[in-house]
């Protein structure tokens, strides 16, 4: 089983997944950008302001494919739990909102572009939980240091979430990030114990 854990920058994602590690010690954990070659030019573009944003979001795809067919795919075959920090639906909604932003490509539905652009070879998650919070507050949690982490960049971001979610209800379940870290953490973790119970 696929677990995605998904939210703007400052939402707890990555406290949430470290914490988790305790709950499931045998199930394998991961995140994207890896830290695979592919990631660390993932990495580098992040910090570049004048990244092009078409290159941007291949150099992304690269490393989901490599997540896939290195880390997920034999995961997933030796019947483990796996739990993303950040996946496909960030993709979707960050470099969707990139891409609008830049308006550059003609690109007339940019956050179908890039759904499109993953849909041959990506494996959709199980159970997906968005950490729900508003622009300004993750833009102060982040502290703003890189391009992705502006309130109204984000805003765009929150918009394309909602459309994924819109979509594809059954899949994602809401958190609310604004609760205490262990409210937040406590609710992640019932959802994810009902999926998993489910799955047996």
């Amino acid at each position: 089983m696929l677990v995605t854990l998904e939210g703007l920058d400052g939402s707890g994602k990555t406290t949430v997944w470290k914490a988790l590690h305790e709950r499931y010690p045998d199930a394998t954990f991961t995140r994207e950008p890896t830290d695979s070659w592919y990631g660390d030019a993932v990495y580098r573009s992040i910090e570049d302001d004048d990244a092009d944003p078409l290159a941007e979001l291949f150099l992304y795809t690269a490393d989901h494919a490599d997540h896939l067919s290195r880390v997920i795919e034999p995961a997933l075959e030796r019947g483990d739990l796996v739990v993303s920090d950040r996946y496909s639906d960030s993709r979707f909604a960050y470099q969707g909102a990139t891409l609008e932003a830049a308006d550059a490509h003609g690109l007339a539905d940019p956050l179908e572009y890039v759904v499109d652009v993953h849909r041959p070879f990506s494996i959709e998650p199980t159970l997906t939980i968005y950490l729900e919070l508003d622009p300004e507050t993750a833009a102060a949690r982040a502290g703003t240091t890189n391009k992705f982490e502006r309130a109204d960049y984000l805003a765009s971001v929150r918009d394309n979430y909602e459309r994924l979610i819109e979509r594809d209800p059954d899949r994602f379940a809401r958190v609310d990030a604004t609760q205490s870290p262990d409210a937040v953490l406590e609710a992640v973790t019932e959802t994810l114990a009902a999926t998993v119970s489910e799955s047996r």
